[in-house]
């Protein structure tokens, strides 16, 4: 197994303008982990995500994919280097089907052994292939989320980032949404979720990281967050 971070964030600085967000964050994710970031709502998590997409430049510190610095990056060029994002609201295409989504943004950049191809994608997801020809405004809020998983998924990144990927769905497809991530997890997808149900998360993730103010406060495993609940109700208000 690689001894080089997938992704490394050291020292991360960011903000909006004179409103500085993150200070000094620093956390990493090895090949084949799914690592979490928690806090309340406020505390850094969506600029951590949008520092490392690119959407926003670090004032200070260093976001790296194996090793190579994403400072000089723009967005499309950080996708390439397979850094993929289930983003918040899902933002699916009305006026494209289902399989026309995932024939869209297919892609193969990185020798990725057992390829996110439409029929494995369509394994994880079978409503997503019942529903095959429906356009994206025709779905419900669960099966636009799993389309935009589908959806990245099929560009075989070497990173997976959810962000709020079971916010406003319906008890019984959160549950779905997590046996997807599972299943993803077994298969050795290297995945960033951002997520507030930590009861949930400790049976899926293998380290988190909790952020406070902008900066990580706790990191640790799965059974360390769940054997110290005070840590669920100082910082994550559980």
């Amino acid at each position: 197994m690689s001894t080089i971070a997938l992704l490394d964030c050291e020292g991360l600085e960011a903000g909006y303008g004179a409103s500085q967000v993150l200070f000094g964050l620093d956390f990493h994710i090895m090949p084949g982990e799914v690592v979490t970031l928690l806090g309340r709502n406020g505390m850094g998590k969506s600029t951590t995500i949008k520092t490392i997409i690119g959407a926003l430049k670090p004032t200070k510190g260093e976001v790296r994919i194996a090793g190579e610095s994403l400072r000089a990056k723009s967005p499309d060029a950080i996708a390439r280097m397979g850094v993929a994002i289930v983003p918040e609201g899902r933002h699916c295409f009305p006026n494209l089907t289902v399989r026309e989504h995932l024939i869209a943004f297919a892609a193969q950049r990185h020798a990725v052994g057992d390829a996110w191809n439409m029929e494995r994608i369509y394994g994880v997801f079978p409503r997503l292939k019942e529903r095959q020809h429906h356009m994206g405004n025709q779905l419900s809020g669960g099966e636009q989320q799993m389309l935009a998983i589908g959806r990245a998924l099929s560009t075989n990144p070497r990173l997976l980032i959810l962000d709020e990927a079971t916010e406003g769905l319906a008890p019984v497809i959160r549950e779905e949404i997590w046996r997807c991530l599972a299943t993803l997890k077994a298969a050795g997808q290297t995945i960033l979720v951002v997520d507030k149900y930590v009861h949930r998360l400790v049976g899926l993730a293998d380290r988190h990281v909790i952020l406070e103010r902008g900066t990580a406060v706790w990191q640790g495993s799965s059974a360390e967050l769940d054997a110290d609940r005070q840590l669920w109700h100082t910082h994550l208000g559980v």
